[in-house]
């Protein structure tokens, strides 16, 4: 069965971070949940990170092989950084450059199934009643960037969509209102 794209607020993504706690493994997995939604990365984009693909100075991540295998460069904020820094800062494991920027204890790369068996139990335990999936931080990020009025290209360039008509399934969860809002706040 196929769910309709659904985002999350605000205070539901807090909400999820905190439920992380302060283990090595919450720190690790609240960096994850970040990047997938301050920087609206597909799961598997996450998951292949390498700790040279994070450009501190320029507040970016460099994707090398989105859908399609195509390579991109996205933003994310400063706050993002801080959480992916106490992360990296909380462990004793030495990263190479090829090493995965989210690991196990023993340095190997995290599997998709993890993931997607560790949300809904997160989200459960955070109190969020929506269904919890990586994929909902993607849509919780294009969501976002629309009500701050960032243009749908840019959002569609961001999340590596190779059509419009994709980004635009992205952002139906928009109320009526607000796209009342956005056409009321032109000016000439």
């Amino acid at each position: 069965m196929k769910y309709p794209a659904e985002s999350y607020t605000k205070d539901e993504c807090l909400a999820l971070l905190d439920a992380c706690g302060d283990t090595w493994v919450g720190k690790r997995n609240r960096a994850l949940i970040v990047v997938l939604w301050r920087s609206g990365l597909r799961l598997a984009e996450a998951l292949a990170l390498r700790h040279t693909d994070i450009d501190w100075t320029n507040q970016t991540i460099r994707v090398l092989h989105g859908k399609g295998d195509r390579a991109r460069t996205v933003g994310i904020d400063h706050e993002g950084l801080a959480t992916i820094k106490n992360y990296l800062n909380s462990t004793d494991l030495q990263f190479g450059p090829e090493s995965p920027l989210f690991c196990t204890r023993r340095g190997d790369r995290i599997q998709q199934s993890y993931i997607r068996a560790f949300l809904p139990r997160l989200a459960k335990q955070a109190g969020v009643r929506k269904r919890v999936h990586a994929h909902g931080f993607r849509h919780t990020f294009a969501v976002e960037l629309a009500r701050e009025r960032v243009p749908t290209s840019h959002i569609q360039r961001l999340l590596g969509h190779a059509s419009l008509a994709t980004t635009s399934v992205y952002l139906q969860s928009l109320s009526p209102e607000e796209a009342l809002d956005a056409v009321r706040g032109r000016e000439w």
